[in-house]
């Protein structure tokens, strides 16, 4: 059986979705008897130096032709593989296996991506979504998905007051500051939430949050936990009754699902990934239509609800997140519902066997055409 070795971004070193998936598709990997080896290249990416970009192509062996003992298949995490397409272009020239391992479309030089992905042996994306925005950016297909897993939890025993719990890095992307004015509307009614994740990952960014909650006057309410992990991350579950993913763009959004392990049902926004990760909740699998912020949309009554933010600075915004979570904390009838559906989703959650299985059947599928 060919090995497999995994190249991963050495520059990403907050917790990320994208890291997370990586590190337990290895795990996956290895329980299935898959000879993994995983390898972080160094480098700003996607925006590597030259030199950077050539030590990629050396591990990929692009600057000569295949010979010898059979190599190891390649797979490249697309945030390297999309700042590198020469690489990738000679390394497919010298008969080298590379799949490309997409976890969010790029969004900027969608020329390099186009290039990087026509070269790869094959393309496994982490989402639907992501699969859908490659196909309809470049006209190319058959793409793989492969979702992320899920790993069992205890159901989270909740707060009192309401506790609401935004787990990701403190970034632009993720839209805390949204979710900060959006919880100043709510000061008359009880709430208290927390922001966990890294404050690291962009501190000009984090700086404006920690200024928003104290602007706004929620010192009080609104707790920065920085990036937790262990017993302290599990106890920051425990404690929610609700979890918010709002973020302007969004692959899948695998803290929907961690949400949705522990019984908690989820906030997400419309048009993002995390839909789809909030979907995997529903009894009825039926994508036949569009949805909206009804409860029971498209014939499946959601585990949270998705909210349709027009656009990613719309003035607006903030009041519409308000009405949501609003709806949420002053309906006992919507609360019990949400929190119902949830329980119910912790069985119906794909596990990260599934995830490794499905890419070590896709991997080696075309590597045997």
């Amino acid at each position: 059986m060919p090995r497999i070795r995994l190249l991963v971004p050495g520059n990403i070193h907050h917790h990320s979705g994208g890291n997370a998936y990586n590190a337990r598709l290895v795990q996956g990997l290895k329980a299935l008897g898959t000879d993994v080896e995983v390898l972080a290249v160094e480098g700003s990416w996607p925006y590597a130096s030259a030199s950077a970009r050539r030590q990629l192509g050396s591990l990929l062996g692009a600057w000569e032709t295949a010979a010898g003992p059979e190599p190891a298949l390649n797979l490249v995490d697309g945030l390297i593989a999309m700042g590198a397409p020469d690489e990738l272009e000679f390394a497919a020239k010298a008969g080298r296996k590379t799949w490309v391992l997409v976890h969010m479309p790029a969004p900027a030089h969608h020329d390099f991506e186009a290039r990087s992905l026509r070269a790869a042996t094959g393309v496994v994306c982490t989402s639907t979504w992501a699969s859908k925005v490659l196909e309809e950016r470049h006209g190319l297909y058959g793409f793989h998905v492969a979702l992320p897993g899920t790993d069992p939890a205890p159901p989270a025993k909740g707060s009192v007051p309401p506790h609401i719990i935004v787990v990701a890095a403190l970034l632009p992307n993720k839209d805390q500051l949204l979710t900060v004015s959006a919880f100043a509307g709510l000061r008359d009614l009880e709430w208290t939430a927390s922001f966990v994740g890294s404050d690291q990952a962009d501190e000009e960014y984090a700086a404006k949050v920690r200024a928003a909650v104290r602007d706004q006057g929620l010192d009080d309410r609104m707790r920065l936990t920085g990036e937790l992990t262990g017993e302290a991350l599990e106890s920051e579950w425990n404690r929610a009754n609700l979890s918010l993913l709002v973020s302007r763009a969004e692959a899948f959004g695998m803290v929907v699902t961690e949400s949705l392990a522990r019984g908690i049902p989820v906030i997400v926004r419309d048009g993002t990934g995390a839909v789809e990760a909030l979907r995997l909740g529903c009894s009825k699998q039926n994508d036949s239509k569009e949805y909206d912020l009804k409860e029971d949309d498209d014939g499946r009554r959601l585990p949270g609800a998705k909210v349709t933010l027009p656009a990613d600075d719309d003035p607006a915004n903030p009041a519409l997140l308000a009405e949501v979570v609003r709806r949420w904390l002053t309906d006992e009838g919507t609360r019990a519902a949400w929190r119902a559906r949830a329980e119910e989703a912790r069985g119906r959650l794909p596990g990260w066997d599934q995830t490794a299985a499905g890419v070590l059947e896709v991997m080696f599928a075309g590597h045997s055409t």
